[in-house]
C-alpha cells in the first residue's frame, strides 16, 4: 500500500490556520460517480486523529471487499499537519495524491475521504484516472456540503452581585453566548470566545466592570461557527 506524506501548508480560505477556522464534513456521506463504465464512490467522514481516519478507512474497506481499489486521502489537523494518500494499486500517484488535493483545494482539515473503484473495463491512462478520482472527491464534497469549526476558549468570570446582570447582557450583546450563572458570594459567569480574542476579551471584560471582574481561560477546542 502505498503511503504518502506531504509537507504542511496553507491551502488559503477558512481553511487556512491564522483564521483560527477550518472545514470539514458534518458526518459519514457517500456519493457515486461513472467513468468510462467505472464505478468511482467517494465516502467522506470527519476525522479529528490518525486513528479515527485509519478506522473509517478499514470499515470501508470492509463494507467493499470485491472492489476493484479502495484508495484513500485524509488531511488530520486544524493546521493540516498530517497528510497521507494511498493509491492502492493504481499506477503511481494517479489516485490517492489527486484526493489529498483536492481535499487541501478546498480548504479541508479533519477529513478523510475513500474512494472505491469498480473497474468498467475501460482504462482511463494516468490523466483519466487523476481527473476520475480528484473529480470523485470534488463532487461528493458538493453534494456533502461543508461546514466551519472555529478555534474557541473557555473564559470563566466571576464579578460582583452588583454587575452581574449589566454583564451578562452584555456579553449576550456582544455574541459570547452564557453557558451558565452561578449565584454565591460572587457571580461565576461561564462563556466562549475566539481562541484569538483573548487579549481584547479581557481589555473588553476591565472596561465594562470598571476592573472588578476577573476571568480565567481555559482550554481550546474546535467548535461549530
Amino acid at each position: 500500500m502505498r503511503d504518502q506524506r506531504h509537507p504542511t501548508g496553507p491551502a488559503g480560505g477558512d481553511g487556512r490556520p491564522e483564521d483560527d477556522r477550518y472545514l470539514t464534513v458534518a458526518g459519514e456521506s457517500v456519493h457515486e460517480t461513472e467513468v468510462n463504465r467505472s464505478r468511482f464512490r467517494c465516502t467522506l467522514a470527519p476525522a479529528n486523529t490518525v486513528a479515527e481516519a485509519e478506522e473509517f478507512i478499514a470499515r470501508v474497506r470492509a463494507r467493499h471487499p470485491d472492489a476493484t481499489h479502495n484508495c484513500w486521502a485524509y488531511v488530520i489537523g486544524a493546521d493540516a499537519a498530517v497528510q497521507r494518500s494511498s493509491d492502492d494499486g493504481e499506477p503511481g500517484g494517479t489516485a490517492g495524491p489527486p484526493m489529498l488535493q483536492m481535499l487541501l483545494r478546498r480548504g479541508m482539515r479533519c477529513t478523510a475521504a475513500v474512494v472505491t473503484r469498480y473497474f468498467g473495463g475501460v482504462r482511463l491512462g494516468a490523466g483519466g484516472l487523476i481527473r476520475a478520482y480528484g473529480g470523485a472527491v470534488g463532487e461528493a464534497l458538493d453534494a456533502a456540503g461543508t461546514v466551519t469549526r472555529r478555534r474557541m476558549r473557555r473564559a470563566v468570570i466571576t464579578v460582583g452581585h452588583d454587575r452581574a446582570g449589566k454583564l451578562e447582557n452584555e456579553l449576550r450583546a456582544a455574541g459570547h453566548p452564557v453557558h451558565s450563572v452561578t449565584y454565591g458570594s460572587r457571580v461565576t459567569i461561564e462563556t466562549a470566545l475566539p481562541g484569538s480574542a483573548a487579549g481584547a476579551f479581557l481589555a473588553w471584560l476591565a472596561d465594562a466592570t470598571a476592573g472588578t471582574a476577573r476571568a480565567a481561560l481555559g482550554p481550546e477546542w474546535y467548535g461549530p461557527s
